[in-house]
């Protein structure tokens, strides 16, 4: 099945090596699903932010991520549930259109993750949100391959 696949991520991709590599996934992904890929400026916060100004700056891109949710919604967070690659892949494959969501330095807005009907995690660790879209990206990828019986995903 070729769905829709959007991803909303709060920033830019900076670094060239990023690039490159959710460039080769994007290109990848092109036979398997129509993707679309849109980035939420972050909010603006001073350098030690008190949590009132995290919590308004989170409203601020909650205000900016839920009008590109469109199909199933699904954020990315550290506490979400954890899924493997086959489980991943089935839940891409039974939805025509899908949203993830990648939040900025401070997370998801509450707001966010309600419109969200699941939460995943890939890992206790924390990553760069740069490097998490290159891995969301290459996991789309496996997943696809694991729904048309592609060897890559071993």
């Amino acid at each position: 099945m070729i769905n829709k696949i959007n991803i909303v991520a709060v920033g830019k991709m900076k670094e060239d090596y990023y690039k490159a590599a959710a460039d080769e996934y994007i290109k990848r992904l092109a036979p398997y699903c129509k993707l679309t890929v849109t980035e939420i400026p972050p909010a603006k916060l001073p350098e030690n932010p008190a949590q009132k100004e995290i919590d308004a700056a989170l409203l601020k891109e909650e205000q900016l991520i839920l009008p590109h949710i469109k199909g199933t919604a699904v954020c990315l967070d550290i506490g979400g549930e954890r899924v493997s690659s086959e489980a991943f892949s089935k839940q891409i494959a039974n939805t025509a259109e899908i949203t993830f969501i990648i939040g900025g330095s401070h997370g998801l807005s509450n707001g966010v993750k309600s419109a969200c009907c699941k939460r995943i995690s890939f890992s206790d660790m924390t990553f760069p949100h740069r490097l998490f879209r290159v891995m969301l990206l290459e996991q789309i990828y496996r997943a696809k391959l694991i729904e048309n019986g592609k060897s890559y995903h071993k």
